[in-house]
């Protein structure tokens, strides 16, 4: 039978309702629901395993029930299996979550006839260096941010571009993000808005402390790298705002484009634009 994972945000009232009735629908087209244990915790109607152990089951198709933060999480533990992602919002902005809960029946229904489109978003490798020696990887659908602590004083940063010297300055750290990742954290750092397909990176300083220093946009097969250079406490690299590491003086950020993608399943007929207009009024007057 053909496995269906279900993801959903923790501490959502409205899961008590919508799970038994969605595991009622998926079992009665054919396919076998699978719960991550967030989602154990309101019904047992179906077996529940922990997130990281979805993969394994191969299901046909993942459905986030949660956030653009719920789905970003469901992003790097799917990465290299390429299953489509169906996100429906029960959180608060939705970008990446687009559908609605009143559509999350009509949209299944266009799944299972396969009349959907599959919106292909690039994915992030991000290594970090430590002593000349790989410390960790991680795969990022929207960035990895190098910033300053828990003081407010700004830190030393570097950025190179396939090994040359971009620039050096102080600030409270870099974005390097994906074209998906242009309309978030990058976006509220002045960076610009990129379309997903289009194939690049986008390096954005933090708060820097230079009035010439702006966000570039560089080549999707670059390597970027964001050196720590001096902080006066300690550093954190961020992925996806869902892990974080401390960092130490002379430790290494390399960016590139990831070999695997995130396909995302779209409903709406508007496309990126009407996701910028209806999310985040772009282009309102």
């Amino acid at each position: 039978m053909v496995r269906v994972a279900i993801v959903c945000k923790s501490e959502k009232q409205e899961l008590v309702r919508l799970l038994p009735e969605l595991i009622a629908w998926l079992r009665q087209h054919g396919y076998e629901p699978l719960l991550d244990l967030e989602g154990g915790q309101y019904t047992t109607a179906a077996p529940a395993v922990d997130r990281m152990a979805m993969p394994e089951q191969a299901p046909a198709l993942v459905i986030v029930l949660g956030g653009d933060g719920t789905l970003l999480s469901v992003a790097s533990i799917f990465a290299s299996t390429g299953t489509p992602i169906l996100g429906v919002n029960l959180g608060f902005l939705g970008f990446l979550t687009e559908v609605r809960l009143a559509d999350l029946y009509p949209a299944l229904e266009c799944w299972h006839g396969g009349c959907n489109d599959i919106d292909v978003r690039a994915m992030l490798c991000a290594e970090l260096w430590r002593g000349g020696e790989l410390h960790s990887a991680y795969e990022a659908l929207n960035e990895a941010v190098v910033s300053k602590g828990d003081i407010a004083r700004m830190g030393d940063f570097a950025v190179e571009l396939d090994g040359k010297s971009v620039a050096r300055f102080r600030a409270d750290g870099v974005i390097v993000s994906t074209p998906t990742g242009s309309t978030a954290y990058t976006l509220a750092a002045n960076g610009p808005i990129l379309t997903p397909s289009v194939d690049a990176m986008v390096v954005t300083p933090i708060c820097p402390h230079l009035l010439t220093l702006r966000p570039i946009v560089v080549r999707g097969d670059a390597l970027l790298a964001v050196r720590v250079e001096g902080v006066a406490n300690p550093a954190l690299l961020t992925v996806d705002g869902q892990k974080a590491v401390e960092l130490r003086m002379g430790d290494e950020l390399r960016c590139r484009k990831s070999s695997h993608t995130v396909n995302l399943i779209r409903m709406s007929e508007g496309g990126f634009f009407e996701v910028l207009r209806s999310k985040l009024s772009w282009g309102e007057r």
